[in-house]
């Protein structure tokens, strides 16, 4: 393997290396092997590249449009020409994929689901990286500038993981990259000559392994890599980084002392305090407080023993905030304008906002949760004494939209209705026991929260201890009693068993409503409810707590006697403003639904996905099949191109050296002139030879003096005692060449770039190799000749 070869290998082996930094953030790590493949194609076409000889910015190009070609075939293939090549339509339907993996990037937690959007922003994500180390280290032969882009993926994961292995991840990218290093300095030694040892050894002596600056370049890397790690966890902690205001994940506990409301350890003892401390104001142009619930953060984590909240990077205040994720066009909604006034005993860090809110005014220092729709303060913020203002939206859906929501997206799904394996049996059997007969996922919510509230026989109790361990939920079923934490981590679970993305939220209830219009929110109105997803409307609330809060209008029942909602009359909360014109949720009949053909309203969550057809890796394969049978009738060119590079470029140092790269720019010359249909002659001496090209090739006087030059080194070469070095004969083979082409009409040019006639010589130079190994397999393995009978008898 040639030097080159070696660096290109260090260099994608080097790209893989540093993007197993992000295999803790997706689950499953399939991708990974999808990217080996394609990269390898991509490190291929830059070392053929390199071979022709391409000029270095044609080899990047190639490579580059390789990228996309590869990209197009794996992501797009059904909006491609050809499945190849990518058009308008592949560029939007990329486009889409990626705005979809950012979207989920910030929506799940770590370990993410492997989405079509997820997949496409880490593959293209390495071969973008594997493509910069491979221009920079090999194409340009300058690897220490190649750790900057091999940094990227480590940064990422160490931004976006809170995990303790974020190390070992960097000591496999820095082995890469030392690697890589330590190629490239051996490579870049080898063009130098014979690479320089230490004392000379005596004949027979074996060798001591590494030259000098190997062992040298070796140590330095590994000094270097030992302070990296060593270094940061001697100083001190520092706080404030720029990385510091991004990490606003959140864990079981969010509160920080003072009155602070923490989901699972504090509410219960809000609920029994002796006195109800006031830690909210508010004024609010909604028409129904009862609705008015005050979110602080969402739990979308179960393990089978409690609900947490996912670690998730935050983002800084976007005005306004984005659309809700899964809210159609066809729900009605109002705007509702609060003012929020926080207590100064009120210490919290996350900002409690009705949901979901479209705008927020507020001072300091907050970052943003897209996922949950959150505001978190950072570098020290909190509530204490803030005042705000929120812009959010009463979502008014009918029962009809809830019952006709079509399902939501596999990578959706499969996030929010997890449950683990530990998680008793009994939960989902009474959940199904509970819900048996639903016609769908929104009647079997409604007959889950009636069954809470209403006929199941529970009872509210907040001295009740939460619980712990697996059996936790499965005693709250068994004893009905507990609080709004039993009520809604026992909904949620049974809602996910049942198919149903759940999650649970955490907040505030109303309050109560003051003489001069304002409302005060105290401790005790700290709340838990469950949060189930409708595709085309979002997150809806749903109160299974009995003699707390509101139950939601949409799923109040309509007919006497009836505990769910007739489906087929508007629920009481749409009023005469609603649009009649039917939605693309509510115009989707159950049939369509349950073959998926139903559009989603909800950008945000419906992932673009290619139709069917071959698996990704057999349609690449059959791709490079068809590349390598398009290039077949290109190879004469290619091999030309490859060897008058070769002879032109050679140089030496010796006069042996030499004369070898002047015998080789002379039969570059005479080749050169047999692709232009002057036939070679090997019975003319090198000047005779020179007179007939000059006159058969018509060439001006400037190329022919160059011809002369060119064989009077070649005389000198076959018949001086001691030839000297001639400079320039390359520069000189080539004028002749151009002015060969300048003489030549369209057809002869053409003819002697793709079809030379000195490609013969690849067939000659074929038989060749051929035939001396077939020599010295005979002379390793002598097969006996077997003779014929004589026919005497004996």
């Amino acid at each position: 393997m040639s030097g080159q070869a070696r660096v290109a290998l260090c260099a994608a082996a080097a790209t893989l290396a540093a993007a197993c930094a992000m295999l803790p953030l997706v689950s499953p790590a399939t991708w990974l092997i999808q990217a080996a493949f394609l990269l390898a194609v991509q490190s291929g076409v830059g070392a053929a590249a390199r071979r022709v000889p391409l000029a270095r910015p044609l080899t990047v190009a190639a490579q580059a449009l390789v990228t996309l070609l590869l990209l197009t075939l794996v992501f797009a293939r059904a909006y491609a020409f050809a499945g190849l090549l990518p058009g308008p339509d592949a560029f939007r339907h990329l486009g889409g994929l990626l705005q979809t993996g950012t979207d989920d990037v910030s929506r799940y937690a770590i370990p993410a689901p492997l989405s079509d959007g997820i997949r496409l922003m880490l593959i293209g994500g390495v071969l973008l990286i594997g493509l910069l180390v491979d221009t920079l280290a090999v194409t340009y032969r300058s690897a220490a500038p190649a750790g900057l882009p091999l940094l990227v993926p480590y940064v990422v994961a160490a931004g976006l993981s809170g995990g303790g292995t974020d190390w070992l991840w960097f000591l496999v990218a820095a082995a890469g990259y030392l690697t890589l290093l330590l190629a490239e300095g051996r490579d870049r030694l080898a063009r130098w000559g014979r690479v320089f040892g230490g004392a000379p050894r005596a004949p027979g002596e074996p060798s001591p392994g590494a030259v000098a600056p190997v062992r040298t370049g070796r140590r330095i890397g590994a000094v270097a890599l030992g302070v990296a790690l060593v270094v940061p966890a001697a100083l001190p902690a520092m706080h404030g980084g720029l990385l510091d205001g991004a990490r606003t994940g959140i864990g079981v506990g969010i509160g920080r002392g003072g009155t602070a409301v923490d989901p699972v350890v504090a509410l219960r003892d809000n609920l029994n305090v002796d006195e109800d401390r006031t830690v909210l104001k508010l004024r609010t142009t909604s028409d129904d407080l009862s609705s008015l619930y005050l979110r602080i953060v969402s739990l979308d984590i179960f393990d089978g023993t409690t609900w947490k909240a996912s670690p998730r990077p935050g983002t800084s205040v976007p005005d306004p905030l984005p659309t809700p994720p899964g809210l159609g066009s066809g729900v009605r909604s109002t705007r509702v304008t609060t003012r929020v006034v926080a207590a100064e005993s009120y210490v919290q860090d996350w900002l409690p906002m009705p949901y979901p809110p479209s705008e927020v005014t507020v001072g300091g220092n907050w970052r943003y949760e897209p996922v949950g729709m959150l505001l978190a303060g950072v570098r020290g913020q909190t509530t204490s004494g803030v005042s705000y203002t929120v812009t959010s939206l009463a979502v008014q859906p009918t029962a009809e939209q809830l019952a006709g929501a079509p399902e939501p997206s596999k990578a959706f799904e499969r996030e929010y209705t997890r449950v683990p394996d530990s998680l008793p049996s009994v939960v989902e059997r009474t959940a199904r026991q509970v819900t048996e007969g639903a016609s769908s996922h929104y009647e079997e919510a409604v007959r889950l929260q009636d069954w809470f509230s209403l006929t199941g026989g529970f009872q509210y109790d907040t001295s009740v201890k939460v619980g712990t361990g697996t059996n936790a939920i499965a005693n709250f079923l068994r004893d009905k009693e507990g609080f709004c934490l039993h009520f809604s981590f026992a909904m949620a679970a049974m809602a996910r068993t049942l198919g149903i993305p759940a999650r649970v939220a955490v907040g505030f209830l109303p309050g109560a409503q003051q003489a001069d219009g304002s409302v005060s929110v105290g401790l005790k109105d700290a709340h838990a409810w469950p949060e189930l997803y409708f595709e085309g409307v979002g997150w809806t609330r749903f109160e299974p707590t009995p003699s707390r809060g509101t139950v939601p209008s949409y799923t109040q029942s309509t007919t006497p006697g009836g505990t769910v909602p007739d489906p087929g009359l508007p629920s009481r909360a749409v009023g005469p403003s609603a649009s009649a014109a039917p939605s693309a949720t509510e115009s989707c009949t159950a049939r369509q639904r349950k073959l998926g053909a139903c559009p989603s309203e909800s950008a945000q969550i419906a992932l673009v996905r290619d139709g069917g057809g071959p698996t990704w890796w057999l349609t690449v394969l059959l791709a490079l099949g068809v590349l390598a049978a398009l290039a077949i009738p290109l190879a004469p060119m290619l091999w030309r191109l490859r060897i008058r590079a070769v002879r032109l470029s050679a140089r030496g140092r010796t006069e042996a050296d030499a004369a070898l790269h002047t015998l080789a720019v002379w039969q570059e010359l005479t080749d050169t002139a047999w692709d232009f249909g002057i036939l070679p002659d090997d019975s003319q001496t090198p000047r005779g030879a020179a007179a007939r090209l000059v006159r058969l090739g018509r060439l001006d006087p400037v190329a022919a003096a160059s011809v002369h030059r060119i064989a009077d080194a070649v005389e000198q070469v076959l018949y001086a005692p001691r030839p000297r070095p001639v400079p320039g004969l390359a520069q000189e083979a080539r004028r002749v060449l151009t002015a060969l082409r300048a003489s030549a009409g369209r057809g002869t040019r053409l003819r002697a770039l793709f079809a030379p006639r000195s490609a013969v010589r690849m067939a000659w130079s074929f038989s060749a190799r051929r035939a001396a190994l077939t020599a010295r397999v005979k002379a390793v393995l002598p097969v006996p000749r077997l003779r014929r009978p004589s026919g005497q008898r004996g």
